[in-house]
């Protein structure tokens, strides 16, 4: 039946019988119900994008259902495209993980992408690989933003992906890989700066030895350095923090937290950081925590992949071998 026809409710969920479909029909269709598109089911499988709609149209008449809406970017599954897919994933991706290619004896594997957050890719994920790259592991690494690594993921032109949330949806597998710390940060002469203005303002709390207290108000004239216009750590850490909307326009945006620390370090004013990108600046006292909470802020980041086996067994040694470091971070 043809895609958006009227013909199929899309809310009919009455069962699909998948005795007599064809396996490379539903290998088609797992590939573009995780893909979320024909485009990316094509790359995934090899195929071309007309072959996988053409497939697609065919299962649909075996089936007698409905299975994809399209949309003006990919396609979006029917309830009953959801039913199948919860039916034949497993069975498919054990009969590919026995039946996949197996790669000449002594042929080198293909490379591994891994796409995630600059900053943490090269500070901590790379060194913590340096040992299977050794080994002959191969790696294309890829920077960017969560959203549209997650959309290149689904689309095959990534093998894993470090997020800086979960995943919403089922077309991706995600398990947590590590926490970070948000800090408040300056140069030592910042901070001296605004230790004597506390200093002026409130002789009796100094005096007080209360430990671990700042008014944001004396941040104010305080250049912020921070990664985007919008402020989005700095935002969070004020209403975790102060319980407050943070209303600041920033003095200068890079959109690298290295260069925000480097910026910070060298004196230019404030920002928000994850500890393990200046954890070494602070011990050396060339940064200075402007603020030691009892219950920082925290983000969660996740190792995520499509699911099923991957051809490429390195895939699977970069996803074990990141589990394992991360528990040292």
């Amino acid at each position: 039946m043809p895609y958006g026809s009227a013909g199929t409710a899309c809310g009919d969920t009455r069962t699909v019988e998948t005795a007599s479909l064809d396996l490379n029909l539903l290998r088609t269709f797992l590939a573009v119900y995780r893909s979320g598109s024909f485009t990316g089911a094509a790359r995934l499988l090899g195929l071309s994008q007309p072959t996988v709609t053409t497939q697609m149209r065919a299962l649909e008449r075996q089936t007698g259902r409905e299975l994809f809406e399209r949309l003006p970017r990919g396609v979006t599954p029917t309830p009953v495209a959801d039913e199948l897919a919860a039916r034949v994933a497993a069975p498919l991706d054990e009969l590919q993980s026995v039946a996949g290619p197996t790669p000449p004896a002594g042929a080198a594997a293909e490379p591994v992408h891994l796409a995630g957050p600059a900053e943490l890719l090269c500070t901590t994920v790379l060194p913590a690989l340096a040992p299977l790259v050794a080994d002959g592991v191969r790696l294309r690494v890829a920077t960017g933003l969560t959203d549209p690594l997650l959309d290149e993921l689904r689309a095959g032109r990534h093998d894993l992906v470090i997020a800086t949330t979960r995943p919403r949806g089922r077309t991706l597998h995600a398990v947590p890989l590590t926490d970070e710390e948000f800090v408040l940060v300056a140069a030592p002469v910042w901070a001296e700066r605004l230790t004597d203005r506390r200093r002026a303002q409130d002789t009796e709390g100094r005096e007080s030895g209360e430990q671990g207290t700042l008014d944001p108000a004396a941040l104010h004239g305080v250049p912020l350095l921070t990664y985007a216009e919008d402020l989005p750590i700095a935002r969070r850490y004020w209403r975790h923090v102060f319980g407050r909307r943070l209303s600041r326009t920033a003095a200068v945006t890079v959109p690298d937290l290295r260069g925000v620390l480097a910026a910070v370090a060298a004196g230019a004013g404030f920002s928000v950081l994850p500890r393990y990108l200046c954890q070494d600046l602070l011990a050396s006292g060339a940064l200075v925590a402007l603020l030691e909470p009892t219950d920082p802020p925290i983000n969660t980041g996740y190792l995520v992949q499509r699911p099923g086996v991957s051809d490429n067994p390195d895939v699977a040694r970069v996803r074990a071998l990141l589990l394992r470091a991360a528990r040292g971070w």
